[in-house]
This record gives structure tokens, C-alpha cells and sequence, in this order.
């Protein structure tokens, strides 16, 4: 080591590490000849057969005949290793104990020698800092033209711009030296277990992956939203009891808040991949009271009491099931058909998917008020909800329902060719096109399962509100939907989204429009706040792409 500090030179690090490297690395050599032909050769073998079984240009006859003889290779390669297997261990271990009783002797006279380096880097830093504002004084003080010293100024800035640049060199200089001594044990670890590490060991070697890659400006822009909403919350929580006299947080409000949050978790799934083509929906409002007016009518207790068109429907005759699974297929039917049209004319006509909805939205509204002529059709049979969406010991099983959706639509996003494509699409539609992907087809069918989606998130909310269904109902519900997806990281940008982030931007919203109902906020201020938080999550959200760009 240096005299005067601890910090290391490359070949001190070196020496410092060269007793490690030689035990380990004859422990190593002998791991090596074992296994050349045990374990090395069975994973060989495995990998042929595998091989032959997916070859198409052989017989069926010949791949029996090759792979019965990789199978008698593979058997002796096995018993090989089964004989090695005690000495492997036993040279495992004596590496392992070694690496445990040394390497952190090395590691943290590394970890002394980058807070040394880091601390040099700031001197030299300050150093330059002082030295340029020196020569800029000397310099300004003899000039007398305002534009030259407009120009000395603009110079000076760019000079402590480099500086500044040449310490987040030497800083990230400093970072890689000890990330790379923390990864030197692990490589290690590697070579000695072929690639098996224990839980500890991936949790150890994430952490440090996390801290090495991690950007203060990144994770504002990623989580920013997300930290503001929850400090916002928890001033809710504190401030709530002093106010109402009764706490935020109970269990009760938590099963209310998912309870309301259940049938806005199918409207967001809906929009939400829509968002991901690049696109939205204006109608989901309008679609989910269009829902609700089919499903009371059809559900509703006795003769009903409203006309559609001038027609008095009555159900009374249908068993209740009956009524129940009518209500949801025609509520489905309904919303789909719109979708579809909405997506037809997005898909083929190129039109984006703000006016294609926005058309659909004034045509249901339109159709539904003057069908109705805007009234109210009463509640539902009231023990419909007791059968469909019981409380088990107080439990509301309607957030069994939005968990299910949730599932379903992860598994269509993540593991079906259509949610694969819906990414290509919205990432890149010219692309997408040219290599082979039918933009028309998953542009509508994308609309098509939000449509699904809307009517199942209808037909759940009449069973939650008992009915009373209207045209009226469901107005503003597409801001939510939408705000939930942004909020959750579905880009707008397209082709960049997750399940999980509109599962928690729904949670988010809805967590906190309870909050405020229950302080007593009006519900006007409450869309105040929703128009900002959707102003920051997009303005975020711009951000990100434009650091992309």
C-alpha cells in the first residue's frame, strides 16, 4: 500500500487478490478434471439428445437408434460423476471455506481504497473548481467589452461543466473498481457450484446490482409519482381522526376500498390496452352506465317500472340465474359490439382512437338517454348480489372477480402470440406490419376485449350498487380508468405497460377518491386532483421517453 493513504494501485489490488486466485484457482483445475468426463459430459449428452430429438432431417428410426446410443454414453458419463461426487463436494467446500476466511480481507481494503479515491476525486474537483475561478476573475477584470465578457462568462461555464463531468468519471471509475471486487467472489462461487447459488447469495448479488446501476434521476422519474401519492396518503391517514374522530386505515375501509375497486379494475384492464397501442377510450363512462341500465332492467325486482323506446320489459318470468347470466351476456354483447365498431374504424381508417371513441361516447349516451328518456330503473332483485357476490365472514368475494380478470389478462398480455403482437403494435406498428403481424387484427381485437372487459366491470357494479342503473351513471369513470393506467406506468407512448402498474394505479386512485370522500372533499375538488396527478404521471411519462430518445 501507499505510505501516505490506503489507496491501492492496480498491482497492489492485484497482489492482494493473487493468493486467492492461486488456491482457488488449483481447486478449480482439479474441479475441472473431475468433470470433464462426469458432469461436464452429461450436460453434453443431455444436450445432444435434446438435440436429436428436435432434428427434423433424420428418420425416426435413425433418431431411435442415435439416441439410444447418447443414452448408454450418458449412463457411464453418470456414473463417472456419482463416483467424483464426494471429492466435487469436499473441494467445493474447501474453496468455499477459503473464500470465506480471505476474501474479505482483499474486499475491504478495496472498499478503504475507493472511499479514499472518492474523496481524492472531490479535492481535485474542488481544486479545479477554485483554479477556473480564478483565471475567470483574471481574465474578466481585463475586459471591458460586454460582449467578450459575455463570451468569458459562456466559457467558464463550459469549463466547470468538464469538471464536473470529469468527477462523475472518477466517481463511476471508483464504483466499477468495487463493484467489480464485490463480482470477482461470486465468479468465484461460479466456477466452483457451475452457476448454483443459495437464496442469500442472489438476494446479496442483486442488492449490489441495484446499488451499482442506480440513477437518482431514474428512479424520481419511475417512482416520483408513486412516493408523492403515498406521502399524500399517509398525511391523509394522520389527519383524518383529528378530523373525523375515526381512523383511515381500518380493515372495514381496506375491503371497502378493493371493494370499490373491483369492477374499476376491469374498465382500467380494458383501456389499458388500448393505451398500450398507443391509443385510450372517451366512452368507458358511458358504456359502464349503458351496463348498468341493461342489467337492472334485467335483474330488476318485479315489472319494470321504465320503458326502452316505449317498451315495459318484464322478467319476472326467468329464474334467477337465468336473469343473472342474461344480464352479464347482454351487457358483454352490448359493450363489445361498440368496441368493435370504435376499432374497425381505428384500424382501418387510420383514425385515432380519440375521435372514433369520443363518437362512440356521444352515440350511447345519445341512445341510452332518449331510450330511457333518462330515468332511473329502480334496484335489482335485492337476492341476486347474497348469490352472486356473497360476503364470506365479511368478506366481499367481488374482489375474487377483479383478481380473476387480473390473472386472465396477465396471462393473455405475457403468454398468448395476440399479447405479444399487442406490444410489437404498440411499440412499432410500421414494423410490426412488415414482419408479418396483421395491425387491423389486434387493433380490434384489442378493443374487442375491453369491450368484454367494460361489460363485465358494468355488469359487477350493478351487483355492488343494488342496481339503479341510468344513463347518467358511470360519467367520468373513463379519467379514472385511464389516470389508473398512466399512474401505473402504461405509457401513452405505446407498447410499454404492465399488469401489475394498472393494478396498483387502480388501488391508488381509488384509495385515495375514498379518502377525500370520507374528509368530506367535493367531489369537484376531487377531480382537481386527479387532473393534476394524470398532468404528473403523463409529464413523467414524457420525460422517460424523451431520455429514450
Amino acid at each position: 500500500m501507499a505510505k501516505e493513504n490506503n489507496i491501492l494501485t492496480a498491482d497492489q489490488e492485484k497482489q492482494l487478490r493473487q493468493p486467492i486466485e492461486d488456491y482457488v484457482g488449483k481447486i478449480q483445475a482439479k474441479l475441472d478434471s473431475l468433470r470433464e468426463d462426469g458432469t461436464n459430459r452429461v450436460v453434453e449428452l443431455q444436450n445432444d439428445i435434446d438435440s436429436v430429438k428436435r432434428d427434423h432431417i433424420f428418420t425416426q428410426q435413425e433418431k431411435d437408434k442415435e439416441i439410444t446410443r447418447l443414452k448408454a454414453e450418458l449412463e457411464q458419463a453418470k456414473a463417472v460423476e456419482d463416483k467424483n461426487k464426494g471429492e466435487v463436494s469436499k473441494l467445493i467446500a474447501d474453496g468455499e471455506n477459503y473464500l470465506k476466511a480471505n476474501f474479505d480481507k482483499y474486499y475491504q481494503a478495496v472498499i478503504a481504497s475507493c472511499k479514499e479515491e472518492r474523496a481524492a476525486a472531490q479535492e481535485k474537483y474542488k481544486a479545479r473548481v477554485a483554479e477556473l475561478e480564478k483565471e475567470h476573475q483574471a481574465s474578466v477584470s481585463k475586459l471591458t467589452n460586454q460582449e467578450e465578457i459575455k463570451d468569458e462568462k459562456y466559457v467558464h461555464k463550459n469549463r466547470l461543466f468538464d469538471a464536473k463531468m470529469e468527477l462523475e468519471r472518477d466517481y463511476q471509475a471508483v464504483k466499477d473498481r468495487q463493484h467489480a471486487a464485490f463480482q470477482y467472489k461470486y465468479h468465484l462461487i461460479d466456477m466452483l457450484r457451475m452457476s448454483k447459488f443459495t437464496f442469500g447469495e442472489n438476494v446479496a448479488q442483486r442488492w449490489e446490482n441495484y446499488q451499482y446501476t442506480f440513477n437518482k434521476r431514474d428512479f424520481l422519474l419511475k417512482n416520483g409519482l408513486y412516493i408523492a401519492i403515498v406521502i399524500i396518503f399517509i398525511i391523509l391517514c394522520a389527519i383524518t381522526p383529528i378530523v373525523k374522530g375515526v381512523p383511515l386505515l381500518t380493515y372495514n375501509n381496506v375491503l371497502n376500498i378493493l371493494q370499490q375497486a373491483s369492477p374499476r379494475m376491469f374498465l382500467a384492464l380494458g383501456v389499458a390496452g388500448l393505451i398500450l397501442l398507443a391509443g385510450t377510450d372517451l366512452s368507458i363512462g358511458r358504456m359502464v352506465g349503458m351496463g348498468m341500465t341493461t342489467a337492472t332492467i334485467i335483474m330488476h325486482q318485479g315489472i319494470n317500472t321504465g320503458s326502452v323506446f316505449g317498451h315495459v320489459f318484464d322478467f319476472t318470468g326467468l329464474p334467477t340465474p337465468a336473469k343473472v347470466i342474461l344480464a352479464l351476456v347482454v351487457c358483454v354483447a352490448l359493450c363489445t359490439c361498440f368496441t368493435t365498431v370504435a376499432g374497425c374504424f381505428t384500424a382501418k381508417f387510420k383514425m385515432h382512437p380519440f375521435i372514433s371513441t369520443m363518437a362512440n361516447m356521444l352515440i350511447i349516451f345519445g341512445l341510452t338517454t332518449y331510450a330511457t328518456k333518462g330515468v332511473s330503473f329502480g334496484a335489482i332483485e335485492s337476492a341476486i348480489p347474497g348469490k352472486v357476490i356473497p360476503r364470506i365472514n365479511g368478506f366481499p368475494t367481488i374482489i375474487l372477480w377483479a383478481v380473476a380478470a387480473v390473472i386472465v389478462v396477465w396471462f393473455i398480455w405475457n403468454k398468448t402470440t395476440f399479447g405479444k403482437n399487442l406490444y410489437a403494435v404498440g411499440g412499432n406498428a410500421e414494423a410490426a406490419s412488415v414482419s408479418g403481424i396483421s395491425v387491423f387484427k389486434v387493433t380490434v381485437g384489442a378493443f374487442i376485449l375491453a369491450g368484454i372487459l367494460y361489460g363485465f366491470g358494468s355488469w359487477l357494479e350493478c351487483l355492488r350498487m343494488m342496481g339503479s342503473g341510468s344513463a347518467a351513471y358511470g360519467q367520468g369513470w373513463e379519467t379514472d380508468a385511464i389516470a389508473a393506467c398512466v399512474v401505473g406506468g402504461v405509457s401513452f407512448t405505446g407498447g410499454i405497460g404492465k399488469i401489475s402498474g394498472v393494478v396498483v394505479g387502480v388501488l391508488i386512485f381509488t384509495a385515495l377518491t375514498y379518502s377525500l370522500t370520507i374528509l368530506g372533499i367535493d367531489t369537484n375538488l376531487q377531480f382537481i386532483v386527479s387532473g393534476i396527478i394524470i398532468l404528473v404521471a403523463v409529464t413523467l411519462d414524457c420525460l422517460k421517453y424523451v431520455q429514450k430518445k
